[in-house]
C-alpha cells in the first residue's frame, strides 16, 4: 500500500515509516528536517507541514498517518490546522483505506501546555468528523494518543534523574513506550484493523489514571 506519513525525521514518525518499509509498503514522508531513512521504497519531502501551499502532488494514498507535531511551539497551527489541511488534501478520496492521527493522552487529561492540550483535543474531535466522511470508502479513521514516549522531543526530562523519578511515580507501569512500540500500534490500527473507527486509543502505561503533568522549567 501507499503510505503517507508526516514527521518522519525522528522519533515516532521515523519508527512508523520503518515498520511499514520493513513490511514492504511504499512510504512517503513529509518533514521539515532531512530524513535518515535509506530505502528504495521511501520518498522524502522536506517541508514544514504548515506550508500547505507547498504540499506535493501525491495521488492514490491508501494510508495517511498524521504524526508531525510540536510541543509548546505554534502547537495549534502545526498539530491541528496543518493536520486538517493535509487530511483534506490526501485522505478524502476513494483509494483511502485508513487515516491515523497521532494525538496525545493530554487531550483527555488537559495536563500539559495549554495550547498543546487544545491542539490535541481538537484532533480527537476532528478524528470523529473524518471517520464519518471516509466511511463511504470503507475506510477507518482513529487517533492514537500516547503518553510518555522515549523520543528526542522528551529528552530534557528523560535525562533529569529527579524529574524522571517523579514521572515514573505517576506512571503505573513505571516505564515509557519506545517509538517502535507506538509504531506497532500504528500498524495495527491502519492495516490489521478494519472495523474500529472514530475512536481515540490511549496508550500511556496508565499515566492518565494519575493525571498529574511533570515537566522541566525552561
Amino acid at each position: 500500500m501507499k503510505v503517507l506519513i508526516t514527521g518522519t525525521s525522528q522519533g515516532i514518525g521515523k519508527a512508523i515509516a520503518e515498520i511499514f518499509l520493513n513490511r514492504n509498503h511504499i512510504v512517503i514522508g513529509i518533514d521539515r528536517r532531512p530524513s535518515a531513512i535509506n530505502d528504495d521504497k521511501y520518498t522524502h519531502y522536506m517541508l514544514d507541514v504548515r506550508e500547505t501551499d507547498k504540499l506535493p502532488q501525491i495521488d492514490g494514498v491508501n494510508i495517511l498517518i498524521n504524526n508531525a507535531g510540536t510541543q509548546n511551539e505554534d502547537d495549534i497551527d502545526t498539530n491541528l490546522k496543518a493536520l486538517i489541511k493535509i487530511t483534506e488534501r490526501y485522505a478524502l478520496q476513494r483509494e483511502i483505506r485508513s487515516v491515523l492521527n497521532i494525538g496525545s493522552a493530554s487531550a483527555h487529561t488537559g495536563s500539559e501546555f495549554p495550547e498543546y492540550c487544545a491542539s490535541k483535543g481538537g484532533v480527537v474531535a476532528y478524528t470523529k468528523n473524518v471517520a464519518l466522511r471516509v466511511a463511504k470508502y470503507g475506510a477507518t479513521c482513529n487517533s492514537l494518543d500516547p503518553g510518555g514516549v522515549l523520543t528526542p522531543l522528551n529528552e530534557c526530562v528523560i535525562s533529569d534523574p529527579a524529574l524522571w523519578a517523579q514521572i515514573m511515580n505517576e506512571t503505573p507501569l513505571k516505564k515509557w513506550a519506545t517509538p517502535e512500540e507506538i509504531a506497532e500500534w500504528a500498524y495495527f490500527l491502519t492495516v490489521t484493523n478494519t472495523f474500529c473507527t472514530g475512536q481515540s486509543i490511549v496508550v500511556d502505561g496508565g499515566e492518565s489514571i494519575n493525571n498529574r503533568f511533570i515537566w522541566k522549567e525552561c
